[in-house]
């Protein structure tokens, strides 16, 4: 038997979030997929070809300033660098730093395998 104190709090649990802005949503799942992890692939690109591709991606993000706290115009994270670009972390491909700036044509995205 489900009890009643349970339902009221997936119930306001729900009224809060959809009274959220869509940014604050976005949040939400964010801090979420940092507790949970993702597998995420960035791929690099020069025109339409892949130069660069990171495997086992957590998280991206956006660099701050140290001591104003803006946001700045690059983006950064760890992942294994997929030397021969065939999508798997093979023997001897290394988890490495990345940063990626504002005029990087990239895509990031959940690895669907």
């Amino acid at each position: 038997m489900i009890k009643a104190g349970a339902v009221c709090a997936a119930v306001l649990g729900l009224g809060l979030l959809t009274a959220c802005t869509q940014e604050q949503q976005n949040q939400i799942k964010r801090d979420i997929q940092n507790w949970t992890g993702t597998d995420g692939v960035l791929e690099v690109y020069a025109g339409d070809k892949v130069i660069k591709r990171f495997l086992k991606i957590d998280k991206l993000s956006t660099g701050l300033g140290t001591t104003d706290n803006v946001p700045r115009a690059y983006r950064y994270g760890y992942g294994v660098m997929d030397t021969n670009l065939n999508g798997q972390a093979d023997a001897g491909e290394k988890r490495v730093y990345f940063e990626i700036g504002e005029y990087t044509h990239y895509v990031f995205f959940d690895n669907p395998s």
